[in-house]
């Protein structure tokens, strides 16, 4: 990927993030906005908007280090394993083990009545149901169905481990948290592995330009 490519790539997973983080907080932490907009301190409700939307840059500035992460982790298990086949058994077998310690050892310690329970198989059903969603139109867009397992390993053990920052607080409201900062992981996540194969193709299309741009500017050289 060429670097103006890459900081298109970038910029837009930044907004993305941002975006919603800040749409997201708007919902989830109405409880902490709408004081500032009751007594009319609209600078303290700016303030607060746009620091959840640094929060959102900083959760996109996770995923993406995560997603460059498991890139290079993905290459290695298929030179590892020798297969796709064997390697995405081998992804099964750690979607399983996430999930299981999600439930047991992030959920259960926060978990202490039925309501949380359901909130927090709520997100569970959310987070798995967007990494199926975001595994299918991975498949229908590049037409190969072996992409499914990598692409839902991605959305769920990776965005787990980027979500584990907020899993591991015992605050009083680190539920808030919790689910709020879940929303922006999957978002540029999806976003990342939908969209890098289009900077990928442009970035060839831009080099392909740049030499025959060389190449014509050098017959004109020798021309003249």
């Amino acid at each position: 990927m060429t670097i103006r490519n890459w900081f298109k790539f970038f910029m837009m997973a930044m907004l993305i993030g941002g975006g919603v983080t800040a749409v997201a907080g708007l919902f989830i932490r109405w409880d902490f906005l709408q004081p500032y907009l009751a007594a009319g301190e609209f600078g303290e409700f700016i303030a607060a908007f746009v620091w959840m939307i640094l929060l959102g840059f900083t959760m996109s500035v996770i995923a993406q280090a995560g997603f460059f992460a498991y890139l290079t982790i993905h290459q290695i298990g298929i030179g590892v394993f020798k297969t796709l086949t064997l390697w995405n058994w081998v992804q099964l077998l750690l979607i399983l083990i996430v999930l299981v310690d999600l439930v047991i050892f992030r959920f259960a310690p926060g978990a202490n009545s039925a309501g949380e329970w359901l909130f927090y198989i709520g997100l569970l059903l959310f987070l798995v149901g967007a990494a199926i969603a975001t595994g299918i139109k991975k498949t229908q867009m590049t037409g190969k169905k072996h992409v499914l397992i990598s692409a839902v390993f991605f959305m769920i053990v990776v965005t787990s481990l980027e979500w584990i920052i907020a899993l591991m607080g015992r605050d009083d409201n680190i539920n808030t948290y919790v689910a709020w900062l879940l929303f922006p992981l999957v978002a540029v996540n999806a976003y990342q592995l939908l969209m890098l194969p289009k900077y990928n193709e442009q970035s060839d299309q831009d080099r392909k330009k740049l030499e025959e741009r060389r190449k014509a500017r050098k017959q004109v050289a020798q021309q003249s």
